[in-house]
């Protein structure tokens, strides 16, 4: 056996490959099938199919991350011991080299705990008396390498352009981006490629969040302004927490569907993980603006590090963007704060001038203005995004005019405020907000932190501290009556939830915003372009994102029914695709559990 293999070698080496197409043919079927029962043998943790793959000999070659080894029986003591929690084995290729030869690679994706690894590996299949037998294996792992092609086939595809659905459909995808979107009649699925069989399902963009914050985590510790328990949670351990693992609510995102977020003010670490998220497919794409500019000089930062800038005159309003620029922040953020006793015009007159130069560094201004006033000011300084609702007066024409003048995205944000409001009630009933986590996205200390909150509210805030319902209820009527108008006159509309934020949870709590959305008065179609097209061009992204259109980014999410109808559907997502990379909701959500 060992000999044959020897002298098929060196046969090759001195002749060169035959050219015999049915022998060809029946060498590449016979290493075909042992390859496939070789991958399917990972995926069922079936060590002794796995074993009966492989060359019995002491001459059997593996080359992986500890390096060059030999024989069988060292591959034999070890198998059966670390299994992946999940294996992909795709893209399989396979050349015929000689007689009784044949040279395979495929693509891999495995996955160990929370950790993944994806890369190429080689297989050498040699004709023995006993069979096809391989005779080399490989493995590499190579961040970066594009997925395997797919094709999504047979759903029903709603592609975020603003046409009609395409019935029957097929979304064709190659090196991480949309090679072809349409019926099946128009797109022809290559031979070799693997599908993905969307019969009786919908095939929509990946979701899209315009207003998050990575700085923050979601409850309490990560906004001690809001409820101060630094003695009990020291907030620069928490946010060491957050610099040092990004990762768990990347996760989150993932698993609910939303495959782009965009990080609108924290410490200027955001900046270099949202460039780090880029190449990573097992996060959302991100984009982030970075420290904000405050207009006024608030305390929440650390010892040695702003995440607030104030804004105190024109001079620290030019130097505070030509920072953000130097660290690579995709926007400009202010955070336009009025208080009693403030000046308006000084700090709007301050704006101005951090808007002048941001266009100046080619970066687009993005404002916090909840009031009409500060609105107004922010849309004469160029801003291209409001990242929160008008809620103390209605929008008037003239604000509507600003917002068309300056081709500016209003991003609504209508749930955060909610979620200030269950502290106080936790407090007084002792209950636990309640985790609006239907696909299981939250990790496991933040599920802890909340489930604390009646006790941490009521040592902070006494048994009975006063309700917010009754100024909640009057500014939802603003902020619902105002984003009304500004669809009916034509304005892009983002959608944004203020991720991050006490009890606005990283990942899940989209679907509550859109839900809000629509309770507004908006349609479910609107409120889908709202939060893919719309959102990607308010990111300043659309040219890469939001739609399922050729050369976009392979980011899709797969639903049991009709989005268009049912925004629901959203909250028993199936499939999400970032970049290429396919995963089902089960396994994203096995790997937040981990």
């Amino acid at each position: 056996m060992n000999r044959r293999l020897a002298a098929a070698c060196v046969a090759l080496m001195l002749v060169g490959p035959r050219a015999g197409l049915a022998d060809m043919n029946t060498d590449l079927a016979g290493a075909r099938g042992v390859f496939e029962r070789n991958l399917d043998a990972i995926r069922n943790h079936d060590a002794q199919a796995y074993l009966s793959c492989y060359l019995r000999s002491p001459l059997l070659a593996r080359t992986g991350a500890t390096g060059f080894a030999l024989g069988y029986d060292s591959l034999a003591a070890g198998v059966g011991q670390g299994w992946p929690d999940l294996f992909e084995g795709l893209d399989l290729r396979l050349t015929p080299v000689h007689d009784g030869l044949v040279y395979g690679t495929y693509r891999y994706r495995v996955r160990y705990g929370a950790t993944e690894q994806a890369g190429l590996s080689e297989r050498l299949f040699v004709n023995t008396s006993g069979g096809w037998k391989i005779a080399m294996t490989s493995a590499f792992a190579a961040p970066g390498t594009p997925p395997p092609p797919r094709a999504i086939v047979g759903g029903t595809v709603w592609d975020g352009s603003g046409r009609g659905p395409i019935r029957d459909a097929v979304v064709l995808v190659r090196d991480g981006k949309i090679e072809a979107v349409g019926s099946r009649r128009q797109v022809r699925v290559p031979a070799g490629v693997d599908t993905i069989d969307a019969r009786g399902r919908w095939v929509l963009p990946g979701l899209i969040d315009t207003h998050v914050h990575f700085s923050q985590t979601g409850w309490v510790d990560g906004r001690p302004d809001a409820l101060d328990l630094r003695a009990k949670y020291p907030y620069e351990q928490v946010e060491q927490r957050l610099r040092e693992h990004p990762e768990v609510f990347q996760r989150a995102w993932l698993t609910c569907g939303v495959t782009s977020v965009f990080d609108v003010g924290g410490y200027a670490w955001t900046v270099a993980m949202a460039h780090a998220a880029e190449a990573n497919p097992d996060a959302p794409h991100v984009s982030a603006a970075g420290p904000l500019l405050s207009t006024y000089d608030f305390w929440l930062n650390l010892p040695g590090e702003r995440q607030f800038m104030y804004l105190a005159d024109s001079t620290s309003a030019v130097e505070g963007v030509r920072y953000l620029k130097s660290i690579g922040a995709d926007a400009v953020k202010v955070w336009f704060i009025v208080s009693a006793g403030s000046d308006l015009e000084t700090m709007a007159r301050n704006v101005m001038v951090a808007g002048a130069e941001a266009k100046r560094q080619g970066l687009p201004l993005i404002v916090h203005a909840t009031g009409l006033a500060e609105a107004k000011a922010a849309l004469r300084a160029g801003a291209r995004l409001l990242v929160h609702s008008v809620m103390d007066l209605p929008v008037d024409a003239e604000f509507l005019r600003l917002a068309k003048e300056a081709r500016a995205s209003y991003c609504p944000t209508l749930t955060v405020i909610d979620g200030y409001g269950k502290l106080p009630l936790a407090a007084r009933t002792g209950a636990a907000p309640a985790a609006d986590d239907p696909l299981g996205a939250v990790d496991s200390l933040t599920r802890a932190r909340v489930a604390s909150t009646p006790d941490e509210a009521r040592r902070v805030l006494g048994a009975t501290p006063p309700l917010r319902d009754s100024t909640q209820a009057r500014t939802h009527r603003v902020m619902d009556a105002n984003l009304l108008a500004v669809k009916r006159a034509g304005i892009p509309i983002a959608t944004g939830t203020d991720a991050g934020n006490p009890l606005t949870l990283h990942g899940p709590s989209i679907f509550a915003e859109m839900e809000a959305m629509q309770h507004a008065g908006l349609t479910a179609s609107e409120v889908l372009l709202a939060t893919t097209r719309d959102a990607a061009r308010a990111m300043s992204r659309g040219d890469e994102l939001g739609t399922l259109e050729k050369g976009r980014s392979a980011d899709l999410v797969i639903v049991s029914g009709d989005p268009t109808r049912d925004l629901s559907v959203l909250r028993r997502a199936q499939l999400v695709m970032r970049s290429g990379v396919a995963r089902t909701t089960d396994e994203l959500r096995a790997a937040v559990a981990k």
